[in-house]
């Protein structure tokens, strides 16, 4: 590994004159520490200098407004030279006349932990790290700024708040303005004659141990986009006091912005509709009001006064948009102060004391607090849609949670349009729609077809649409198989909202009937939706696994399953006896998702200060040479380091190829199976095989498994007695033999651009220092599936490589009863001199 920058104390001893200043002098460390500070500078000029230890020194930037709990806020940082170490515990007067002359206390202390290779973030300008204080907390970015020409701009960074549960809107700086060190601040800097006692208004320090709370509102301009908080779909209606349920509408998701007399509505994909609504436009701009963000939804009412999306439908294709009202169901900002983060009950009071006179385009939406079977009951009664159910005490949180949740009288769901059919008898356009929906792996699979809730006029229109979007070729995954007759293919662009009774074993919709187009959800985006049990809330010994409690258990890790960090947890305690025989005493890479599947993801590869002490750290050698330069890697060592990674919000699992014990002496050989999007799954089954057969020739017993990607992973346990040059050079040799035999169908190069119509046949994941998915791992793709051990009779079944997923395998397991991978721990197989000779591999170190 290459050698450490260090920091540099000279500028910095350069400026200061210690026999006049209380400064340390220090010098540079020599080891490595991850320590963080605060200081609230009383200087020319208030500021709060930033600093992070990172190679011997502390990385300093001065901030003048000092940190936002606010993702939105971009606090500017000036980059200042290094400080030593010893100035993170400095509380004290820097005299006049002296660099940076004024009082200094510690405002917030703790240690920090990199996401990612800290020295080459800080060289590229782009820190991501968690910082572990005593008043801030979660995930945090500095990003240096560009100058002219698009240039670096060495000395001015942004430092920016992470999205995640400690976001707030408050001012940090005003809630918790005082020293983290003592109660009533060091004697030196209030009682100083220099310093002339606080600064006017402000107090003397005093201990501020509490974690910071989020703001109940903050002066804010609107956010220039919002992503809106939504519903997960769930079994049935939650119970209890702690619930507000509304009638879930049928209608179009809207922001509603007021800025200074302007308005704009705003879809939930950031579509504007201002110019489409101008009624609805006027009735805002009429509220009492200077600015505020409203959401809610768009509706057509029926004679009845029942949302309903075909009267939606029929009042956008007919121009009548007087003929809609809009529901607004929350207030997120009002005159210049955020409300996200107020109680829900709070929210809608102050959205009803705005629209109380308002009752026509734009009205509020009324609540039943509690009686949530009983609200249910009557709104299928009335054939609504559904309803939904919001926590009463909740902030807005952007994206999908259990906060919300959404209960259907009848099953409906948009569905992609893949083709029609052609009409018969006296019906014109079309017979019906072929449907299909995305699975985990982005593909469409078809699930049925639709030919009745069509109108003369629906019929003509949708039919000259389609016609413009044909294709020649199914849209749908290869391999599937549909009813004879002749299908229109088209491009699959359209999103169609469909009510059905249900699903038959097939995954094929039941007595399918149209309601309308969708113009406001890309079709990308259209996957099943699943419904969830409603779980009460969880006591605190629900929370704990393996003895290891969870902080904030209900986050949502999978948006579109709902699945929680608690169900994590849950799913990994279940499989427990299954996953940690592939995992314990393995050095281990990880995948994490602070925010969940579909945000942002990095991969870890070292440990780094602050990480749990339920996961053991292994320095390991890196690099070449006599000179090794060793690196701290984790390793899992039982149930609670792995629920430990879970709390991390750790998705993927990628261990070693080897154990700890015997880290140059891998014990399993590993082929990854990777198709191009153009290969049927038929050939990635065949080959899986045709790599067992010639395995067995050889004398080697090998296994399968799912990826929970697009691929099989054919593995071979081996006795740790080859050395890793064997492993790779093998399994390079099984691999071309391969391409030798069939060119057109295989490749092992990593060379993207060669790889179309083919299987990559990737066995780098044999070579020290790689990893592979383990076995019963969870993967951060869609859908939460999982990397799930087969036997070889099953495989002809498999689908594809993300068919199991965290709520299929637990009952898989114990359906089977059994071990899928049976005998894979007693194998006592090793690559043999024999063995390389067959294949030409020349004589290396095993045997």
């Amino acid at each position: 590994m290459k050698k450490r920058a260090r920091g540099s104390l000279a500028p910095y001893k350069e400026k200061r004159d210690f026999a006049k200043s209380p400064e340390p002098a220090g010098r540079v460390g020599d080891r490595e520490g991850y320590s963080y500070v605060i200081q609230k500078h009383h200087a020319t000029r208030l500021h709060y200098d930033f600093r992070l230890e990172l190679g011997g020194v502390l990385k300093s930037w001065a901030v003048p407004k000092g940190p936002s709990l606010n993702p939105a806020d971009k606090r500017l940082a000036a980059h200042v030279e290094d400080h030593p170490i010893e100035y993170g515990g400095f509380e004290g007067v820097i005299p006049k006349g002296q660099y940076g002359g004024g009082k200094v206390i510690v405002w917030d202390r703790g240690t920090w932990t990199p996401i990612g290779d800290p020295y080459e973030g800080y060289k590229k300008g782009r820190l991501k790290f968690e910082l572990h204080g005593v008043k801030l907390h979660g995930y945090w970015n500095l990003v240096r700024m560009h100058g002219r020409g698009n240039e670096p701009d060495d000395k001015n960074w942004l430092l920016i708040k992470g999205h995640d549960e400690h976001a707030g809107t408050g001012d940090i700086t005003v809630e918790q303005p005082d020293s983290v060190l003592s109660e009533q601040g060091p004697p030196r800097v209030w009682e100083s004659k220099e310093s002339g006692g606080p600064a006017k208004g402000e107090r003397p320090p005093r201990k501020a141990a509490k974690p910071p709370k989020k703001s109940k509102s903050a002066k804010s301009a609107l956010p220039e986009a919002l992503e809106p908080q939504l519903a997960t779909l769930v079994e049935a209606p939650p119970e209890g006091p702690d619930w507000l349920h509304e009638i879930k509408f049928d209608g179009y998701r809207l922001l509603c912005r007021i800025e200074g007399g302007e308005v704009r509505l705003v879809t939930r994909h950031a579509k504007d509709w201002t110019d489409r609504f101008p009624t609805l436009v006027r009735a805002a701009r009429e509220l009492d009001v200077r600015d505020a963000l409203l959401d809610g939804e768009l509706v057509a009412l029926d004679e009845r006064g029942i949302s309903s999306f075909q009267a939606m439908q029929n009042a956008l294709g007919g121009g009548r948009e007087k003929d809609v009202v809009y529901y607004a169901f929350d207030l997120l900002q009002l005159d210049g102060r955020d409300l996200r983060a107020l109680p829900l009950k709070e929210r809608k009071e102050l959205l009803a004391g705005l629209l109380k006179k308002s009752t026509g385009t734009l009205r509020y939406t009324e609540h039943v607090e509690g009686s949530g079977a009983e609200f249910y009951k009557h709104a299928c009664k009335l054939s609504l849609e559904g309803m939904v159910s919001k926590k009463a005490d909740a902030p807005y949180q952007s994206g999908r949670s259990l906060d919300w949740q959404k209960s259907k009288c009848l099953a409906r769901q948009e569905f992609v349009i893949a083709g029609y059919t052609d009409p018969e008898g006296q019906r014109h356009g079309f017979g019906a729609l072929i449907l299909g929906v995305h699975a985990a792996d982005g593909k469409l699979r078809y699930v049925g077809r639709v030919g009745t809730g069509f109108d003369g006029d629906t019929l003509s229109e949708l039919r000259a649409r389609l016609e413009k979007l044909g294709r020649k070729q199914s849209p749908f995954e290869v391999g599937t198989k549909l009813r004879t007759g002749k299908i229109h293919w088209v491009e699959p662009s359209l999103v169609a909202e469909v009510a059905f009774a249900g699903w038959t074993e097939d995954q094929i919709v039941r007595q399918a009937r149209f309601e309308g187009l969708r113009e406001d959800k890309p079709a990308a985006e259209v996957v099943v939706e699943r419904p969830r049990k409603a779980a009460p809330a969880a006591p605190a010994a629900a929370n704990q696994f393996a003895g290891v409690t969870l902080t904030h258990p209900e986050k949502v890790l999978y948006p579109g399953q709902g699945i929680t960090k608690r169900d994590l947890a849950a799913y990994y305690e279940s499989v427990a006896d299954w996953i940690l025989p592939h995992l314990v005493g393995r050095p281990l890479s990880i995948v994490r998702c602070p925010e969940g599947q579909g945000k942002e993801c990095f991969y870890q590869k070292h440990a780094y200060e602050g990480t749990s002490k339920l996961l053991r750290r292994v320095r390991i050698p890196e690099g070449t040479g006599t000179g090794k330069a060793s690196a701290a890697y984790l390793a899992v060592d039982g149930l609670p380091g792995l629920i430990s990674l879970v709390q991390m919000g750790v998705l993927e699992l990628h261990p070693w190829g080897s154990r700890v014990e015997t880290l140059e002496r891998p014990d399993r050989l590993t082929i990854d199976l990777d198709p191009a999007e153009d290969v049927p799954w038929k050939r990635m089954i065949e080959t899986a095989l045709a790599l067992r057969s010639r395995f067995h020739d050889l004398g080697l017993e090998s296994f399968v498994k799912t990826t929970g990607g697009k691929g099989l992973h054919v593995v071979v346990p081996l006795l740790p007695k080859q050395s890793w040059e064997d492993l790779k050079e093998f399994s390079r040799s099984i691999a071309e033999e391969f391409v030798r035999a069939a060119p057109h169908w295989f490749v092992a190069t990593m060379t993207k651009s060669k790889r179309a119509g083919k299987i990559f046949l990737d066995f780098f994941r044999n070579t020290r220092g790689a990893t592979s998915v383990a076995a019963y791992s969870t993967r951060s793709r869609e859908g939460a599936p999982v990397s799930t051990p087969l036997t070889w009779d099953e495989l002809p079944g498999i689908r594809s490589g993300n068919s199991h997923t965290i709520e299929t395998v637990p009952a898989r397991l114990g359906k089977l009863g059994a071990d899928p991978w049976k005998g894979y721990s007693e194998l006592r197989q090793w690559i043999t001199p024999a063995m390389k000779r067959s294949l030409g591999v020349r004589r290396g170190k095993s045997g």
